[in-house]
């Protein structure tokens, strides 16, 4: 049963990634990793210089907006409260000259500035001060409470308010020279601008002089508290210069540099060494000597004297290989001067039968010597075959060695009969042992034909059928195939199980157990079956 899976840490991934990376990007991580909290930390300290300027400027924008929002709303709120009370006397009593005179006397300082103020009836008619000028256009509100108020900019402010009977309203022209001088605070020398706001509506009473993109500025705004409107005070702050340019981005540039300085370093100093070398160790072939002239200059001396030990070694693996070569040549014409041999005996026992097959005096010795015979020349066939294919030693081609044994078959066979052979092989290889085995036994199965029927016609077959399975008990990562042997002479008689029985059946069952596999006869049909192990096709 599975046991439980196991997550692998994601410490141990991140450190199997970073194992597989090079180690110059490594190196210019860890570098990068190291440098940047000193690079934050400047930047920090340069930001924090900046915000502290900025903070005061700051102050100073408030400060300088409170007198000035301090000073419009005195002169503003006077100013409407006694416009207020004239209104509403005369709508009381609209022959009360004295509150006219009166509002005229409040608005008297101001009238040479270019203030304008007039009371006037449903009519239009003005009764009390003068017609407010234009190009303001203000509607008085509906309500007798609120005050209305309307910019134009680079004009100035109007401001309108209405009667508690709705039949008179009251209207109020403030320009803008005069509102700035209002405005101004005391004693306050730095250079800022001045503004109203009314919703979108802006009215510039004083205006910061050549003002770029890398300005910049900080603006407070106060509300007046009359009529909507808001009064903002601009100063001038540090500009983006080139300096704060330069010391909010050098820190950044130093971590870089240092990071991309470091990595340069190591990267000339050691990594392309070390690559290099490796490249030379990569294409050292078996019997040369590693010839460091073939890299560029190793400025490291160590890597200098590693270069030099594989050279050294590469010398010692040369006069190893050497003696390997020369102990080689001599060990193959010992096998074949072995096999050779070997090869020849066997060819000097097979004649010896020969000649002693020639001279027997009965048939039945005759018979046994052609027997013995073909045992021998199947042994022979698969020497031959195994000595040609030592060299690649890629294993025995079984159709070739098949193809050579019913050669021999039919040569040795006894002269007038009709032994007649037919092969259908696929290329397969196999070892000496499996077709040493595989020999015998055709020749076996095939000498038990003859013994029932001297004419038999005899078709051995081998096909391949993929991995080994079933009875067979050779390694199941070699192939296999089928061996079959058919013939009419191998249909179940009386005489075939004599001869199985007396003589060739503990052959053959020894055989098959030499290739540990079951050999299946069918009765019926008169074939023998079996598969063998191979160990691939030719």
């Amino acid at each position: 049963m599975d046991g439980p899976s196991v997550e692998v840490p994601d410490t141990r991934r991140w450190n199997a990634a970073l194992s597989r990376m090079p180690t110059g990007a490594k190196l210019f991580l860890i570098l990068s990793a190291a440098l940047l909290p000193l690079a934050l930390i400047a930047l920090f300290a340069t930001r924090q210089t900046t915000h502290v300027a900025d903070a005061e400027v700051a102050s100073r924008a408030r400060l300088a907006a409170n007198e000035s929002a301090s000073a419009l709303n005195i002169e503003l709120v006077g100013d409407m409260t006694a416009l207020r009370v004239a209104l509403n006397a005369l709508d009381d009593d609209g022959s009360n000259s004295p509150s006219c005179a009166r509002a005229q006397g409040v608005f008297a300082d101001q009238l040479a500035t270019g203030v304008r103020f007039s009371i006037i009836d449903r009519a239009g008619q003005v009764i009390c001060g003068s017609t407010v000028p234009g190009p303001i256009v203000i509607a008085p509100p509906d309500e007798p409470g609120p005050i209305a108020a309307a910019l134009e900019p680079k004009v100035g402010l109007a401001m309108a308010i209405t009667a508690p009977s709705r039949k008179l309203t009251a209207k109020v022209f403030f320009p803008v020279m005069m509102l700035a001088d209002v405005a101004r605070p005391e004693g306050f020398m730095q250079p800022y601008a001045a503004t109203l706001v009314l919703g979108r509506q802006r009215l510039a009473l004083q205006e910061l002089p050549s003002i770029t993109p890398f300005d910049r500025t900080e603006v407070v705004g106060l509300p007046l508290g009359i009529g909507g409107l808001t009064f903002e005070t601009t100063l001038r702050s540090a500009p983006i210069s080139s300096a704060l340019v330069i010391a909010m981005v050098l820190p950044l540039l130093m971590w870089a540099a240092a990071a991309g300085i470091g990595w340069f370093v190591v990267d000339r100093l050691l990594i392309r060494p070390l690559r290099e070398l490796r490249s030379l160790v990569a294409s050292y072939q078996p019997g040369e000597v590693i010839d460091l002239g073939r890299a560029r200059s190793i400025p490291a001396e160590e890597i200098r004297a590693l270069g030099e030990t594989f050279r050294t070694i590469s010398r010692t693996v040369v006069a190893h290989e050497a003696g390997l070569a020369e102990g080689l040549v001599r060990q193959t014409k010992l096998t074949r001067e072995v096999h050779h041999r070997v090869k020849n005996n066997l060819q000097v026992i097979s004649s010896l039968i020969n000649f002693h097959a020639r001279g027997a005096r009965s048939k039945e010795a005759t018979s046994a010597y052609a027997a013995i015979q073909r045992r021998v020349d199947a042994l022979a066939v698969v020497h031959r075959n195994h000595f040609a294919e030592l060299e690649e030693t890629r294993g025995l081609g079984l159709r070739s060695v098949i193809g050579d044994l019913a050669s021999n078959i039919r040569a040795t066979s006894p002269e007038r009969t009709g032994l007649s052979i037919t092969l259908d092989l696929d290329s397969c290889l196999s070892n000496q042992d499996v077709a040493t085995a595989i020999a015998f036994l055709i020749t076996e199965i095939v000498e038990l034909a003859m013994m029932v029927q001297h004419d038999a016609a005899i078709r051995i077959s081998l096909k391949p059928t993929g991995s080994a399975s079933g009875d067979n008990e050779t390694s199941p990562s070699l192939s296999s195939a089928i061996l079959r042997i058919s013939s009419p002479a191998l249909v179940d008689s009386d005489l075939l199980r004599a001869e199985l029985s007396e003589r060739y059946g503990r052959v053959i069952e020894g055989l098959s157990r030499q290739l540990r596999a079951k050999l299946h006869h069918d009765p019926l049909v008169g074939a023998y079956e079996i598969p063998i192990a191979t160990t691939g096709r030719d």
